[in-house]
């Protein structure tokens, strides 16, 4: 995971994922069948390790503690010590060449997979009269994720978590107001 979340996934070569996984190629191919494989074996450990927090988010009662605990997520896991800044899935999707279009189109439903649970718990909450009338639970879901790729992307920057930690602040305090 590490590898693919540092590297990218063009970028991880099969000698750095074996040697971080201690073992040779045909051990991988074994295991995994192929790089695409292991790619999609890593994809879901993070959707359920680092990055669970999405998860977590979308079982909040009210629409703005899913969008602080989803927004907090992406800051811990991006900013986490000892592994790679940013997020997998934004690193991982930098890719260029055609070889990894099914990396690219898998990236691109994961996202859409995210953001339709967002707008989904949006609609409750607006139906639940959680957000105002005239609230688009789409658009709230797309603020609420380009805020959290955006401090991704400043974190895989370099950006500290006390550096982001005010842009977080700052994006909850524009939510709308009940």
């Amino acid at each position: 995971m590490r590898v693919f979340w540092e590297h990218g996934y063009e970028g991880a070569s099969l000698t750095d994922l074996t040697q971080a996984m201690g073992i040779n190629r045909t051990s991988m191919y074994a295991a995994f069948g192929n790089k695409e494989e292991l790619f999609r074996k890593v994809l879901n450990h993070y959707t359920e390790g680092p990055a669970s927090y999405g998860a977590e988010a979308l079982a909040e009662p009210t629409a703005l503690g899913v969008a602080t605990v989803y927004i907090n997520g992406t800051l811990r896991s991006a900013t986490m010590p000892d592994y790679p800044a940013g997020c997998l899935g934004l690193q991982a999707s930098l890719v260029s060449g055609e070889d990894a279009r099914v990396i690219r189109d898998l990236l691109a439903a994961w996202r859409d997979e995210n953001r339709t649970l967002l707008i989904d718990r949006f609609r409750q909450a607006a139906a639940a009269g959680d957000l105002p009338p005239a609230t688009d639970p789409e658009l709230l879901a797309r603020y609420v994720m380009t805020v959290s790729n955006g401090i991704a992307v400043q974190a895989a920057g370099g950006a500290t978590r006390a550096d982001l930690q005010p842009i977080v602040d700052a994006a909850l305090r524009n939510w709308p107001p009940v």
